[in-house]
């Protein structure tokens, strides 16, 4: 992570967390927050393991509230929003540590598709009829 963006944010247990948060603000936060609270970041490998479990986590509710297996007795279908959040999490962790601006990355990969996908979506046949959302 960029110095300057390390400078970013008043640290955890901040009282006036915005919800306008930048992405490369959500990366200082994050950095301060292992800094001062977390001791220090789990290796990248380590990181990489609790990333996949978190999205081992975000499947199986997935999979039980869209999917066709259902939840298990005492299971709640609550906490996708929590899960996402674990994920975003070690993904920040992982940004930081191997010197990732994820701010720059989104401007850049959200350009790539929008140049690279400007037409082959809205010409798709599989996609004029209705979503798997819509039925």
């Amino acid at each position: 992570m960029t110095t300057e963006a390390q400078g970013q944010g008043e640290g955890p247990g901040r009282e006036d967390w915005s919800e306008e948060t930048t992405l490369r603000g959500a990366q200082a936060e994050v950095d301060n927050w292992i800094r001062s609270i977390g001791v220090r970041y789990f290796s990248e490998l380590t990181n990489l393991a609790q990333l996949v479990e978190e999205v081992g986590e975000v499947a199986r509710l997935l999979s039980r509230q869209y999917g066709d297996q259902s939840f298990k007795a005492g299971e709640s279908p609550d906490g996708l929003g929590e899960e996402l959040g674990d994920v975003l999490f070690v993904l920040i962790c992982l940004a930081n540590q191997t010197g990732v601006d994820l701010q720059e990355v989104w401007r850049q990969n959200l350009q790539k598709k929008t140049v690279r996908d400007a037409t082959r979506h809205r010409d798709n046949p599989k996609l004029q009829g209705p979503s798997d959302a819509d039925l």
